[in-house]
């Protein structure tokens, strides 16, 4: 492969590429989690323990302390609340994630530009495996949860991945072309973290949409994140079918987006090495 040579640009190319990698996806995926915690005395148990303490800490704060209510039933206890409110920082985590460290991937990785031979593209794929495996620790965690405080599940959680895998997609999309102005515009990086931070308050991670006025409910909706935490919430906690047409929609503007995203980066890579 001449690192040099224009590179291809459909949709058949990027999953030829994802498929032709997978194996070494998969290793440095492991990698990367292993790596987070090397050198710790409890290593992987800590994936466990983060959001065990996060939810217990969101819980006391904004239900202890700031008396907040989902408004779910007038017996909504203080765990209804942190099991619909967990919800939310799931999905904004596995987006948050791997957005924040789009822009340093090729940054963090000048070898694999300069000195081998190395699929480029595949970077952003490994950070999001890294992040599906915190996301699934969290996830394991939210429904032990649910068991304990409900005694039961609803059979409607077996269509979580379906919800989930569109804003897999749209953040794939996103963070090829971060990781690409990452290397251009050394200042993504530093606005990123603050674009994260609006977009969670934003979205309905703390609060539902009702309690917001009427006015104000559009410019929520048009956060990417909004609609699959509704989504999330309405099969994982209320025990509701996902509506099958608001996801079809979301997951072909997400094919969309993820096509401009792998596009812009194959395009630019070229230039990585002399900015580098």
């Amino acid at each position: 492969m001449n690192p040099h040579a224009p590179q291809p640009i459909s949709i058949n190319s990027l999953l030829a590429s994802l498929w032709r990698n997978r194996q070494l996806t998969l290793q440095m995926t492991k990698r990367e989690v292993v790596g987070r915690y090397k050198g710790s005395a409890m290593g992987l148990l800590w994936s466990f323990l983060n959001p065990v303490f996060m939810l217990v800490v969101y819980t006391l704060v904004f239900s202890g302390v700031f008396k907040a209510r989902w408004g779910v039933g007038e017996d909504e206890t203080k765990t209804q609340f942190a099991i619909v409110l967990f919800v939310g920082l799931i999905v904004h985590s596995l987006f948050a994630e791997v957005l924040n460290r789009a822009p340093g991937l090729i940054l963090g990785n000048v070898n694999y530009v300069k000195k081998v031979v190395f699929p480029l593209d595949i970077l952003p794929v490994i950070s999001m495996g890294a992040a599906l495996f915190h996301s699934l620790i969290s996830l394991l965690v939210l429904l032990v949860a649910f068991v304990l405080f409900n005694g039961y599940l609803h059979w409607t959680v077996i269509f979580i991945p379906l919800v989930l895998s569109p804003l897999i997609i749209l953040t794939l999309g996103l963070a090829w072309m971060l990781a690409s102005l990452g290397v251009f515009l050394r200042d993504v990086g530093q606005t990123i973290g603050i674009v994260m931070t609006v977009m969670l308050f934003s979205s309905p991670v703390f609060y539902p949409i009702t309690a917001l006025p009427e006015a104000f409910r559009p410019w929520l909706m048009a956060n990417p994140l909004t609609f699959i935490i509704e989504q999330a919430r309405a099969v994982l906690v209320f025990g509701h079918l996902p509506n099958w047409m608001g996801l079809l929609i979301y997951f072909l503007v997400a094919v969309f987006i993820a096509w401009l995203g792998y596009a812009w980066f194959q395009k630019t890579r070229r230039g990585f090495a002399n900015v580098l």
